[in-house]
């Protein structure tokens, strides 16, 4: 980031996110435009390479292992798989590959042995490639990056203070670690949040404010709509309204000039209109593909559509960066890290523990049935 960085406060992010609608999202409409070209959005592929089963308490996510969602659980997908998915994403449009795998944390063995050739193997398709493995440490890191990884999702998801309310089987404080071994490996950042979980509008500008204040601050930020899943303790959450997706793309355009605001899930829930104004306040990205690692997405065909409409075209891959060069490093085993413990914050949550004795009754009854 070469930008001229401005301390934010979270009052003033607070006072940004507050504005007349029109007001804020013309602003925004600025700041993009002076940053970006307003006419690409990059399409990248949310690509789930093991599905389920994770051992998080998460109070959003279906691939809890504790809770009863209707979700598929896969094992770790093959390269061949993904290549070959990643050649799909590809001749649709696609120039990033993002790599999700519903792990707490990286652990050295044959699943991320895999997993590197997977990077490998996407890179070398001129894709961008970026993972989302949960916690990880900077050797792991290193490895990764090695592989030609381009960029490490690993989102805050909201404010420190809710945070405290959405999960307890992690610490916030080990979030910004990983983003930290990722910057020391040389990775871009991928960071941002879900909205719609319960938080308040000052929530939302205190996360801002905490990415803000990563040196330097994340290169995109995925801004979610939460997605209410049956099973999960926020499945009668109600669905934010359109307006609060656009001042938070376009506050987040303001606070984080040079980022690209990733407009992310919920967008079957967007009406193309509403869309339309996330991209004139500064979206610069989408995710395509039927699918957001298990929750629903819009149709490629449709987006496609819907840019044409726009005057929109996709962006090419490496338009931001270089592409990473392959050192053969990244096959040499981790030795120097592998005792790096991670916290287990010790509160509970009323709605998490709610929701997983639920699951543990619903399953003791389909056993009998």
């Amino acid at each position: 980031m070469t930008d001229k960085r401005k301390n934010w406060t979270k009052e003033e992010v607070f006072e940004l996110y507050n504005k007349p609608l029109l007001q804020l999202v013309f602003e925004a409409a600025k700041v993009h435009r002076e940053n970006h070209d307003p006419q690409e959005v990059q399409v990248s592929t949310l690509l789930s390479i093991k599905t389920g089963g994770c051992p998080e308490d998460c109070g959003y996510c279906p691939q809890a292992a504790r809770y009863h969602t209707d979700i598929e659980k896969n094992d770790l997908m093959s390269v061949q798989t993904v290549k070959a998915q990643a050649l799909r994403a590809k001749s649709s449009g696609s120039s990033r590959v993002c790599m999700g795998a519903a792990w707490r944390n990286v652990k050295e063995g044959a699943d991320f042995d895999q997993v590197l050739e997977m990077v490998r193997t996407v890179r070398d398709l001129d894709m961008e490639v970026c993972c989302t493995l949960g916690m990880l440490t900077q050797d792991q890191a290193r490895r990764l990056s090695d592989a030609g990884l381009y960029a490490y999702n690993h989102n805050l998801d909201t404010s420190e203070e809710h945070y405290k309310k959405v999960i307890s089987t992690r610490g916030y404080e080990d979030r910004i670690e990983t983003i930290g071994n990722a910057r020391k490996a040389g990775l871009t950042v991928c960071s941002g949040g879900i909205i719609g979980m319960g938080e308040t509008p000052e929530d939302r500008a205190a996360m801002l404010v905490t990415l803000s204040c990563l040196n330097p601050y994340p290169e995109s930020v995925p801004i979610n709509a939460l997605v209410a899943v049956e099973g999960t303790p926020m499945e009668d959450q109600e669905q934010i309204p359109i307006w609060d997706m656009v001042r938070m793309v376009a506050t987040t355009r303001i606070v984080l000039p040079k980022t690209t605001v990733r407009l992310s899930a919920g967008r079957t829930q967007m009406s193309d209109e509403g869309q339309a104004l996330c991209f004139m306040s500064g979206a610069g990205s989408i995710f395509a593909g039927d699918k957001l690692l298990t929750t629903p997405n819009p149709d490629i065909n449709k987006d496609m559509e819907l840019f044409n409409i726009l005057g929109l075209t996709p962006q090419k891959a490496y338009k931001k960066g270089d592409k990473p060069e392959v050192n053969e490093n990244y096959k040499n085993s981790c030795t120097n890290d592998k005792n790096e413990k991670w916290s287990r914050p010790a509160h509970t949550i009323e709605a998490n523990v709610k929701a997983t004795i639920s699951a543990k009754e619903k399953r003791k009854l389909n056993h009998k049935l």
